[in-house]
């Protein structure tokens, strides 16, 4: 309950605030605090918490992916995924990477400007050595790529780049390139240094060596597509592609698959001392009451239409007629049981 002065308390704190002895400033509301939030206007964020989210996910899929291929071109026990996400500024960047390291730029088209895919140096010679044929032990090697050894590396980060299209095919369709590769951080200077970027920090472990592989992407690369960047609009495009493009390439699959087709002229059981019996030129007469009659179309190992035999030039052809519903016996077990029950 908030207490209430008397008169003679109110004259009295009137009397000390005119004659200095306590300042008014002294019996402001109890409790209250000044919220100061520190903001530094070189280092301003661009990004909002839910788009630092949608990136994280966005390059969740990136990793899972560029773990199967690693694993699968390397022949090796590969582990890769998200240690975080941040934005800083390009210096900050530059100043945290050793020297020499793999720096690659990227050219980000259709988005103007370029990012930079950076691999420490322990993970990159391990690669290297298991590609020659090596075990991949760790090593301490502090020295620029050799130009086979950029060859090398340039295969395995076209592949990389492969994953991170896919992985960025739910907002944009990204068609990175690789530009070349640098091993000095001072020749990679693709905006200015105070310009903010993001770093997706991706922990990257090849059999025994752990290392880190750091993706660092301009703000001015994402700022045409930064509206995109939500967790809903993310959501959203992930249902869309799951049933349009999905659909799409089940289809072109299908359209690819060969499935024999047979025609049954008829059938006739036999035994089989009367099959040992048969002699070339023997006629063996059919189950048909006709010539003229239908025959059946298998499709693999179903019965799917009845035809009748005819002749296109000097071709035996036959003519496709009524559809047959041939339920897998499976099935016909299952509506049984149903049905019993």
């Amino acid at each position: 309950m908030t207490e209430i002065l008397s008169q003679d308390e109110i004259d009295a704190l009137l009397t000390a605030i005119s004659t200095g002895d306590v300042s008014p400033d002294d019996y402001g509301p109890v409790g209250e605090q000044k919220k100061v939030k520190i903001y530094d206007f070189r280092r301003p964020d661009k990004f909002s918490k839910d788009q630092i989210r949608t990136l994280q996910m966005m390059h969740e899929t990136f990793a899972r992916l560029t773990t199967t291929a690693l694993s699968a071109q390397l022949r090796a026990l590969v582990g890769v995924h998200v240690g975080s996400v941040d934005q800083l500024t390009y210096e900050e960047f530059i100043r945290s990477i050793p020297n020499p390291t793999t720096l690659a730029v990227i050219n980000m088209d259709p988005l103007r400007g370029s990012a930079v895919l950076e691999i420490d140096p322990s993970i990159t010679f391990t690669i290297i050595d298991r590609l020659f044929g090596g075990p991949g032990e760790p090593t301490k090697i502090t020295r620029e790529l050799s130009d086979i050894e950029l060859s090398v590396m340039e295969g395995i980060i076209v592949r990389i780049l492969g994953n991170l299209r896919e992985a960025w095919s739910t907002v944009i369709d990204l068609r990175p390139r690789l530009g070349n590769i640098e091993t000095n951080p001072q020749f990679a200077q693709i905006v200015p240094p105070n310009d903010m970027v993001v770093l997706i920090t991706l922990e990257t472990k090849v059999g025994d060596v752990e290392g880190m592989t750091n993706l660092c992407i301009p703000y001015i690369t994402i700022e045409p597509i930064i509206s995109k960047l939500s967790a809903q609009y993310w959501y959203a495009s992930v249902r869309k592609g799951g049933s349009d493009e999905n659909m799409a390439i089940i289809q072109d699959r299908l359209d690819q698959v060969e499935i024999p087709i047979i025609t049954e002229v008829g059938d006739i059981e036999l035994s089989l001392g009367d099959v040992l019996q048969l002699n070339p030129g023997d006629v063996v007469k059919l189950g048909r009451s006709h010539y003229k009659s239908d025959m059946l179309v298998r499709v693999g190992e179903r019965k799917k239409f009845k035809c009748r035999p005819g002749k296109l030039g000097k071709r035996v052809t036959i003519q496709i007629g009524d559809s047959i519903e041939d339920i897998p016996d499976e099935l016909l077990g299952s509506t049984r049981s149903e049905e019993d029950i």
